[in-house]
């Protein structure tokens, strides 16, 4: 029987539902006969064996060579592949999901303290000590911008509380929007960005290079996904309108700012009763920033009988993506239908 393919996934928290929800936006369903399981399936992807780990726990697997792709946080890749092995590769850097940043956050009473410079200069002054989850990222950092007479604690669960408790004088921890941190009278300082994170796809160099299944897997992957991004906030757009030629109605529809499309609008000839030719059919792409004001513009034309409807997916070339995927593995000659 030919080796499965075997996909880690985040198996909790925020992460591991809009990873969930991602992939079935993508047209990647997750099929989990048992929400305790820690196994699951994919339709789109029979030969795909779906294994729930810890964010931080997938990037070392990858590593290993335990699971072959997995999808993670990008401050869990930068915190335990710190100097990122060759064993590993990114194959795509941004999700789109799962923003966050890792942040020195010290409390609201400091308030000489708003800088790295100014937390350097209160560390010269006497020891401190930051709680954090990412010991590594925040040790390099604090290194980076020359802050010494620093002891990183390791600690888990609510690191907000650490300055309070006592057990620590700051934190470097995760937020995204900030809402936490004030609500425990911490502030993050204004150059305190250790790292931005998304979620990230990511791959086996060996089993990518080996295993043409895998790449294969990886390649399918990377189309729903850039296809389904590309599509995020597109809608496609039909309307009638009535004219005497292609020209003529070409000459009106490119005098309108938001009626190109992607490469341009298709035009047609549309099938009407007896004596009442004249009428054609336009579709366009438009975003959804400039929907109402597209549909104003068809209108202006003599368009009507306007359709609008979301789009899933727009599928283009070969990813680009995975043709920096296949030079990555020194396979830039390999064709790419």
């Amino acid at each position: 029987m030919p080796e499965q393919i075997r996909l880690a996934l985040p198996s909790k928290g925020h992460l591991g539902d809009d990873t969930l929800e991602f992939l079935e936006g993508c047209g990647l369903r997750i099929t989990k006969r048992n929400p305790r399981q820690y196994t699951a399936t994919i339709p789109a992807l029979p030969d795909v064996l779906v294994i729930f780990q810890r964010p931080r726990d997938i990037p070392l697997s990858v590593a290993a060579g335990d699971v072959d792709l997995g999808i993670t946080g990008y401050d869990a890749l930068a915190e335990m592949l710190p100097d990122r092995p060759e064993s590993v590769l990114t194959i795509h850097e941004a999700l789109g999901f799962g923003e966050c940043a890792l942040v020195v956050a010290v409390p609201q009473s400091w308030a000489d303290v708003h800088t790295m410079d100014d937390l350097a200069r209160k560390a010269a002054q006497a020891p401190l000590r930051v709680a954090t989850k990412f010991e590594n990222s925040t040790q390099r950092f604090l290194e980076e911008r020359g802050v010494q007479n620093v002891r990183v604690v390791r600690a888990d669960g609510a690191l907000e509380s650490a300055p309070l408790v006592g057990y620590a004088d700051f934190i470097a921890d995760i937020t995204s929007s900030g809402t936490t941190l004030r609500e425990n009278q911490l502030r993050p300082l204004s150059d305190g960005v250790i790292l931005r994170s998304q979620a990230v796809l990511i791959g086996n160099r060996a089993a990518l290079e080996k295993r043409a299944d895998v790449l294969a897997t990886a390649r399918q992957m990377l189309e729903y996904i850039e296809a389904h991004l590309r599509a995020r906030g597109q809608y496609m757009i039909f309307a009638n309108i009535r004219g005497q030629s292609e020209a003529e109605i070409a000459e009106r529809v490119f005098g309108q700012p938001n009626l190109g499309g992607l490469q341009g609008p298709t035009l047609s000839p549309m099938l009407t009763r007896a004596g009442e030719g004249g009428w054609w059919a336009i579709n366009l792409v438009a975003r959804a920033d400039t929907l109402y004001e597209t549909i104003r513009q068809i209108r202006a034309i003599g368009g009507s009988g306007v359709v609008v409807t979301p789009i899933t997916y727009i599928f283009e070339e070969a990813p680009q993506r995975y043709r920096r995927l296949l030079a990555a593995l020194q396979l830039e000659g390999e064709p790419i239908p």
